[in-house]
């Protein structure tokens, strides 16, 4: 029985990921109402970031335990599609609605969610991913759309047309050739990690001197580090 317990706390704690998606889906479509101290949006916000963590901790917990399965893999696949696929297109759908009530341009938002699928496909039947990416992960996917739509909140709206060419212009970064070096951590020596380290410094910060919107900042700068990488390479 305990091993069974212990077996299955991974999966619990991806299930609280997929769960955390799953809300985030709900409050994106409460886009401005007030939720307590919170709208809808900045509720769909700290849903994903939760998602993310927890899509952190279930490999976390995986490895130290040494326990993983086919039915984690599997699961874990499908709640990132719903946290950071489904969730992003449910913010952007609405945000594109909410800026422009009745635009078509809003069903954009679908392709997030469709390359996010593909994207969870492919790397789940490409052996080449154990220690690197090849396009974009899922998980920053999602970062970047909060950041954007926080800046679009500070800022400025730039119509639906230009936020429809945004989704169709990045979506396929998530499917693309592209190599992008994996943020975990194997050691903390500084030759090894000197990418991750500038990352993590320039994401920090992008978040101090941008708040939420250094989160899709944070993310071009990956995209431009992985690119420049494997030009060198």
């Amino acid at each position: 029985m305990f091993r069974s317990i212990r077996a299955n706390i991974p999966n619990a704690i991806t299930c609280l990921n997929l769960l955390c998606g799953a809300a985030a889906c709900i409050m994106a479509f409460s886009y401005n109402e007030p939720a307590g101290a919170l709208k809808g949006y900045q509720w769909a916000f700290i849903l994903i970031g939760a998602s993310a963590v927890f899509d952190f901790l279930d490999g976390a917990a995986a490895r130290l335990l040494g326990m993983y399965s086919d039915l984690g893999k599997e699961l874990d696949s499908l709640s990132d599609l719903i946290s950071f696929g489904l969730a992003p297109t449910m913010l952007m759908y609405n945000t594109v609605s909410y800026y422009s009530p009745g635009s078509p341009w809003a069903f954009a938002a679908l392709l997030i969610a469709l390359f996010a699928g593909i994207r969870l496909a492919k790397f789940n039947v490409d052996t080449r991913q154990t220690t690197s990416f090849i396009g974009l992960p899922v998980p920053a996917n999602a970062l970047f759309w909060i950041g954007a739509i926080a800046w679009i909140h500070a800022n400025t709206y730039p119509g639906a047309a230009a936020v429809a060419l945004i989704i169709a212009l990045f979506s396929p970064l998530m499917v693309c050739g592209l190599h992008m070096f994996s943020l975990k951590f194997t050691s903390f020596d500084w030759r090894s990690n000197y990418k991750r380290y500038i990352l993590l410094a320039g994401a920090l910060l992008f978040l101090i001197f941008q708040g939420v919107t250094g989160f899709a900042w944070s993310i071009i700068l990956y995209i431009a580090m992985s690119a420049a990488s494997r030009n060198r390479d």
